[in-house]
C-alpha cells in the first residue's frame, strides 16, 4: 500500500514521514482554503531534500495549464497534484510542456456524478486522488477538509479506473483498515489524521503504518 503522507511544512517533517515509511509527500501550494499551505521557495527547498524514488507531490489550484507549468517551474517537484479542474485540453498542454513530470487528478467525490468525472480524467493522467472537498462552494473547499466522503462510490471508481487510485479524506489510524478493506485503493493520503496541534505527529504515523499493514 502505498502511503501519501500530505501537508507537509518542513525538511524536518518530510524526512520523519520518509522515514516512516511513506512513498510520497504533498507539498501545498497557494489555495482558497484548507491547511499546510507553504510558499513556493519553501515547496522547493524541501522536494530537493527528498530522495528518489519518493514522490513530491505540489498541490496546485492554479486554474489554467499555463499557470500550473509556471507554479511547477518555481518548484520542482516530480509530481503535479492537480486539486480542481481545468479547461478542456489542459492535459495536453501539460504533458508536452512538463515531459516526465506525472500528472494526479484530484476528484472530490460528491455523488454519482463524480463517478464519470473521475473515469474522464483517468483517461489522461498518471493517477487519480479522491477527496472530500467541494469546489462548488463560494470559497472552494479543494482538500484538507479532515472528512470522510462515501467510501462506497470510491470503491467503485476505484475498480473502474485504468490509473492508480489514492483515497483521502478523513482518514486515521482508527479507520485505514477499514478504508482499505472497503475501497481497495492503491494508495492512501493522510493529512491532519498523524498530526496533533498541526504538527506531524510520530506515534500517530507510527500507528498509521502499522495498520495499513495489518500490524
Amino acid at each position: 500500500m502505498h502511503v501519501k503522507i500530505c501537508c507537509i511544512s518542513s525538511v524536518e517533517e518530510a524526512r520523519m514521514a520518509v522515514g516512516a515509511g511513506a512513498s510520497a509527500v504533498g507539498l501545498v501550494g497557494k489555495m482558497p482554503s484548507g491547511p499546510g499551505i507553504i510558499g513556493d521557495e519553501l515547496i522547493r527547498t524541501i522536494a530537493e531534500t527528498v530522495p528518489p524514488p519518493i514522490a513530491t507531490f505540489l498541490l496546485t489550484s492554479e486554474p489554467t495549464a499555463e499557470a500550473v507549468i509556471e507554479h511547477h517551474r518555481r518548484v520542482f517537484t516530480n509530481t503535479i497534484q492537480l486539486v480542481d479542474a481545468l479547461p478542456a485540453g489542459s492535459y495536453r498542454i501539460l504533458r508536452a510542456a512538463l515531459p516526465g513530470i506525472k500528472l494526479v487528478q484530484v476528484i472530490h467525490v460528491l455523488d454519482e456524478l463524480s463517478i464519470d468525472e473521475a473515469l474522464a480524467s483517468a483517461e489522461e493522467v498518471d493517477a487519480l486522488l479522491l477527496d472530500s472537498g467541494n469546489p462548488k462552494l463560494a470559497v472552494k473547499e479543494l482538500g484538507g477538509t479532515g472528512r470522510r466522503h462515501d467510501w462506497t462510490l470510491s470503491r467503485r471508481i476505484v475498480e473502474q479506473s485504468r490509473v492508480p487510485v489514492f483515497l483521502a479524506g478523513g482518514l486515521n489510524p482508527e479507520n485505514v483498515r477499514q478504508a482499505i478493506d472497503t475501497v481497495r485503493p492503491f494508495g492512501l493520503d493522510i493529512c491532519s489524521g498523524v498530526r496533533t496541534n498541526g504538527k506531524l505527529d510520530s506515534e500517530k504515523l507510527e500507528r498509521f503504518f502499522a495498520r495499513t499493514h495489518g500490524l
